[in-house]
């Protein structure tokens, strides 16, 4: 298990407060599931990081708890203001260049940034509707690259269950998540009682139609907050 007093320079001069992470991350996240509807308006970004699915944990940020977010976010190049049509004012991200990245990488991260840490099996399933992982070994080779890159750290031992975090947390909060991470039972059992565990398969199968349906929910959202513009 990586120490996060490990982490390159870079990585650690990169953090950011929990309302800019989860702002960035649902930019990358509409930017790829809603694509009509980005670049965001601040009142879609608002929508989008206050999501009570694919969420954890939810948050209830207000417009100007948004704009302080985005204004972080602008002011260390990972995202920017454009003008839309007329005089509304809209954002996207600069993900890929602000952390050199490619889309499945950025499909991972933007999970992490979602959810909070997470499986192998768990990242797999949950960021297909960003990009598709063709095997689980597909999805460990991404993990890989941005665990060398120091984007991602590995918070438990190799093996079944092992939990993968992202590093933009801010100093104040990495004693809390490394906490939390402690408190959770990793260590499922070898040959867990078939009537009562479905298969990874089918478990698989279920997040990924949940994750389709809340893409479709997203989509009518943007829909919806265009119509009222």
């Amino acid at each position: 298990m990586d120490d996060p007093a490990s982490e390159t320079p870079e990585a650690a001069a990169k953090s950011l407060s929990a309302a800019a992470r989860r702002v960035l991350a649902v930019l990358v996240e509409k930017a790829k599931t809603t694509p009509n509807g980005y670049p965001l308006t601040v009142a879609a970004v608002v929508t989008g990081s206050n999501q009570k699915s694919a969420r954890n944990p939810v948050m209830s940020l207000t417009e100007g708890d948004a704009l302080v977010a985005l204004d972080e976010l602008r002011a260390v190049g990972a995202a920017t203001e454009i003008q839309g049509s007329g005089r509304t004012s809209k954002y996207r991200h600069n993900f890929y260049d602000w952390l050199d990245v490619d889309g499945p990488r950025s499909a991972v991260l933007t999970e992490l940034l979602l959810r909070g840490p997470q499986t192998a099996g768990e990242l797999r399933s949950r960021a297909g509707r960003m990009h598709t992982f063709e095997s689980l070994e597909d999805l460990s080779a991404t993990l890989r690259r941005l665990v060398d890159q120091g984007w991602v750290r590995e918070m438990t031992p190799a093996g079944r269950g092992q939990l993968f975090a992202h590093t933009l947390y801010t100093p104040a909060e990495v004693p809390h998540v490394n906490a939390r991470v402690e408190k959770q039972p990793i260590d499922a059992p070898e040959h867990p009682p078939a009537a009562t565990e479905p298969p990874l398969a089918q478990v698989d199968a279920l997040l990924a139609r949940l994750e389709t349906v809340n893409a479709r929910i997203d989509a009518l959202e943007s829909r919806v907050k265009a119509l009222e513009e």
